[in-house]
């Protein structure tokens, strides 16, 4: 893995409303509007080859230029071409990032200086999480599932370690883009479990959220 001493102080941003990438999950990501196949080919270029994925904010008054000031790097570890010059690509997550400012310039898609400060944890090994309950999880996930009308493949989720587990559910399931921020800033994978708990919970006693599993 890439070391973080070697992480640009300024990458390209790819602001997209309810995409959540994690540290060591996966996202892919279709690209066809021009101006993200140029920042595709400029971050290509680069050693690191990082995108930032990071939500826009809509909430007045807040800093981050119509940003969330955190957001989570993802490294282009795959790509292909359509026929008809689309791309289809892979970020691997690296770390998070806070937004410091939008730099400006010429290239028709968006920059951010940032820093990578308080996020050591996410360039290491992966997290345990010792107080998980799984079974008790589960179950829960289960009866989330049942309501939301959604099929997945148990064997698999049982399986999973669990960061694995943790942050793919968090990943793919429908919440609000509020909170996908909050399970994106967790400070670690006991809280994110955590926080994922108390959404589909509060889905199920009949909140707003709606499930969709991809």
């Amino acid at each position: 893995m890439t070391s973080k001493t070697d992480f640009p102080d300024q990458i390209p941003l790819f602001p997209l409303t309810g995409a959540l990438l994690l540290p060591r999950a996966r996202m892919p990501l279709h690209l066809f509007e021009p101006r993200y196949l140029a920042m595709l080919d400029d971050a290509l270029k680069t050693p690191c080859r990082l995108i930032g994925m990071v939500q826009p904010n809509k909430v007045p008054g807040r800093a981050g230029h119509g940003l969330q000031t955190i957001g989570c790097a993802g490294r282009i570890t795959q790509f292909s071409e359509t026929e008809d010059g689309r791309y289809m690509i892979t970020l691997a997550g690296m770390s998070r990032f806070r937004v410091l400012e939008e730099v400006e310039g010429f290239t028709p898609y968006r920059r951010a200086r940032v820093s990578w400060a308080g996020f050591d944890r996410d360039c290491g090994p992966g997290e345990d999480d010792p107080g998980f309950d799984r079974t008790a999880f589960l179950e829960t996930l289960a009866q989330y599932f049942d309501a939301q009308d959604l099929q997945t493949d148990w064997d698999s989720l049982r399986e999973a370690d669990d960061e694995l587990l943790i942050n793919s559910l968090s990943m793919l399931l429908g919440f609000e883009p509020e909170d996908k921020q909050a399970l994106l800033e967790a400070p670690s994978l006991s809280t994110r479990r955590e926080t994922l708990m108390t959404l589909i919970e509060f889905s199920m006693r009949g909140g707003d959220s709606e499930g969709v599993l991809q």
